[in-house]
């Protein structure tokens, strides 16, 4: 059995070593410098988890989805005249890379929000990017059937409503195409696959955002020839 350790010092002692009596260092903390506490990790997530910022945060969310949405539906209806006159200067391509681009701005914000949960910057970008895009949506009436809707409204105008809303399902046609991919990836690829690296954070993404513009070109050089 090891002698015991005789205290020399702060932070020395004195030991047997090969019989012969010496000094050595011990740990400069020997009181644990963390106090003891009765929480438990998930009395800790949860002091962490403010619901109050996360119910308003919601709120927020719902008024981004429902109130541009109204608006730009009211500006649509009561307001055809004016809406056509100055929107009729911008090409159809422009106006469905335009819807294109605020969807792809609200699923990017989603994204990097659940990544980063911590962060409001990306909550900001996806409140921000989902209201532009509904906006954009209820100003060109998007729905199911919605070639009737904006002939109805806009007449031979139909066109940008049209190119406006194949942007914005074109952007979501991306999306769903990849969650596919990636939930495939992760379900079908082994671990020790090279494929593996593609579920990554940074690869996902740019997957994402090659899928994306796939959809986009496509949306420019194809759909758009018949309006």
């Amino acid at each position: 059995m090891p002698p015991t350790p005789q205290t020399a010092g702060a932070n020395t002692a004195i030991e047997v070593i090969d019989g012969t009596i010496a000094t050595v260092d011990v740990s400069k903390h020997p009181v644990a410098s963390i106090p003891e506490s009765d929480l438990s990790l998930a009395d800790i997530e949860r002091s962490r988890s403010r619901p109050l910022q996360w119910s308003v945060y919601g709120v927020l969310v719902l008024i981004a989805l429902i109130a541009p949405y109204w608006l730009g539906r009211t500006l649509a209806v009561n307001r055809t005249a004016w809406l056509v006159k100055h929107l009729s200067l911008l090409n159809v391509q422009g106006v469905a890379f335009v819807s294109w681009t605020v969807t792809l701005l609200a699923f990017t914000g989603l994204g990097l929000m659940i990544v980063d949960v911590r962060k409001w910057l990306w909550r900001t970008v996806f409140v921000i990017g989902l209201a532009a895009e509904q906006f954009i949506a209820g100003l060109c009436l998007l729905r199911l059937n919605f070639w009737y809707s904006t002939y109805v409204v806009y007449g031979k105008s139909a066109g940008l409503a049209n190119a406006a809303n194949l942007g914005i399902i074109a952007a979501g046609f991306g999306l769903a195409v990849f969650a596919v991919l990636w939930v495939g990836l992760l379900v079908l690829v082994r671990k020790d696959s090279p494929l593996n690296v593609l579920t990554r954070s940074w690869a996902s993404f740019i997957m994402f955002f090659v899928i994306e513009l796939i959809a986009l070109a496509i949306v420019l050089g194809a759909l758009l020839n018949m309006f």
